[in-house]
């Protein structure tokens, strides 16, 4: 049952997105879509969530290979396919407001976070993963990948919730602050489950 909950979520909001995706091309609401600055925060987070989720990406491909556990294999899935399609739509939005896709100032600038640490080692926003944890990720095998994997995720959606929430809270365009809002609501539901295939074996997020 809780699979089947988890690839229901990914299907609403694979299903949300294409209609956001039409809606910010348009109008929004009652009328045309306002143009964000460069510097805003619908742009900050739209350039930020769009590396984040290619780190989300990439785990889940790495840990399907890894393992032959159904329910990781089927998570890691839904959350890739999700996640990219997302990322698409957010790269999406800066192409049609005519905003570069990269920045000189440092991620998480529009939350008055651009002093944060500097990326180290590849952690470029909260709850990424390091390098040499993506590196390691690729070594292990079974439960052990299950597990690892389990936890990186749980400080990625983690990070992920924080940057959605604070979009909720000052982006401007109303599509995006609904599509961040979908973020959290869907994140904080695979956290809860990820939790729970934790704790089945054995094990608990890392915090």
């Amino acid at each position: 049952m809780r699979t089947v909950l988890i690839t229901g979520s990914a299907v609403a909001v694979l299903v949300a997105a294409g209609a956001i995706t039409y809606a910010v091309a348009g109008e929004d609401g009652d009328g045309p879509v306002a143009v964000p600055g460069a510097d805003s925060a619908d742009a900050g987070f739209a350039r930020d969530m769009a590396v984040h989720h290619q780190q989300a990406v990439e785990m889940s491909y790495i840990v399907r290979d890894r393992t032959k556990d159904a329910d990781v294999r089927r998570l890691a899935y839904d959350i890739a396919q999700t996640q990219a399609n997302q990322r698409g739509m957010l790269l999406g939005w800066l192409d049609l407001w005519g905003l570069p896709k990269v920045s000189a100032d440092p991620p998480m600038t529009w939350m008055g976070m651009g002093d944060m640490a500097s990326g180290k080692d590849g952690s470029l926003m909260p709850g990424m993963a390091t390098n040499t944890e993506l590196k390691k990720l690729g070594t292990l095998n079974g439960r052990q990948a299950e597990v690892f994997y389990l936890q990186l995720m749980t400080d990625h959606h983690k990070g992920g919730i924080h940057m959605a929430e604070g979009c909720v809270a000052k982006c401007t365009v109303g599509v995006e602050k609904s599509l961040a809002q979908g973020m959290v609501d869907a994140q904080q539901s695979e956290l809860t489950a990820m939790a729970q295939m934790l704790k089945e074996r054995g094990a608990q997020p890392r915090d």
